[in-house]
């Protein structure tokens, strides 16, 4: 009997040293290689970035029509092959039928993008030294754009720019279309020919950004094809080394 303690000591010692060999000797596990994700434009990104350009095509070439019927700007007249609609009244029909597909599509847009944080993900931060930057190198033609999954600064700061340009050309349009109900907007815009004025300034902004944005397009025909078939999928690493960590700290 006085044995049996030793026995169960030693026993005991024994085991404990072993299981702490056996710790030791435990080869770390190897980082899980990268898997495939969701593509950098997934299907709805895509199908309304083309429903938006198209809209937005409409939007314009209408909007000139219905311009030179009471110019703004005295002497600045769209000749009518940039003209949707052979007249105003044609025009104003295109341009009320596209109002509604830009404004729903938009809408949509904005709460996928919140939604899944697509927006923050591609759009923050911006740093002024980063746009500077990029800046720079534009000039001197460095716009080399190896990883098109990321977006530089200027183009982050473009697409935000983009974006309020695109609720402003709402809200004035509403201000124009209905002034007497939406008297308040006109009210708060200074004006029916303020209102008009401010919508033809974010046209101004809307065509600029889309020479930019078709012109880098041609440069990077990458990018163009990635809004086609989705581009390519974005790298995901496994949690199971996360896990193994997790339990080895516990341990």
């Amino acid at each position: 009997m006085p044995s049996f303690p030793r026995r169960l000591r030693v026993t005991g010692h024994v085991e404990i040293e072993f299981m702490s060999q056996v710790k030791d000797e435990t080869p770390d596990m190897p980082a899980a290689p990268p898997q495939a994700g969701r593509r950098l434009h997934p299907l709805p990104i895509r199908v309304m970035h083309w429903i938006n350009a198209i809209v937005m095509l409409v939007m314009i070439t209408s909007g000139w029509g219905i311009y030179d019927d009471d110019v703004i700007i005295r002497g600045l007249h769209f000749s009518p092959f940039w003209r949707l609609g052979d007249w105003a009244a044609w025009s104003l029909n295109w341009h009320f039928a596209g109002m509604w597909f830009l404004g729903i599509n938009g809408l949509i847009y904005l709460i996928y993008g919140f939604a899944s944080g697509r927006l923050r993900e591609k759009l923050l931060p911006i740093r002024p030294s980063d746009v500077v930057r990029t800046v720079i190198d534009t000039l001197h033609f460095k716009i080399a754009h190896e990883d098109i999954t990321v977006y530089n600064a200027v183009q982050k700061l473009l697409y935000i720019v983009v974006i309020l340009a695109g609720i402003s050309q709402v809200v004035t349009g509403l201000a124009i279309w209905k002034p007497v109900q939406f008297s308040g907007l006109v009210w708060l815009f200074g004006g029916f020919q303020t209102a008009r004025v401010l919508h033809f300034a974010g046209m101004a902004v809307i065509v600029g950004f889309l020479v930019v944005h078709v012109a880098l397009a041609l440069l990077v025909p990458r990018t163009l094809w990635a809004m086609v078939t989705g581009g390519p999928h974005l790298a995901v690493r496994s949690r199971i080394r996360k896990g193994h960590a997790q339990r080895g700290h516990a341990t």
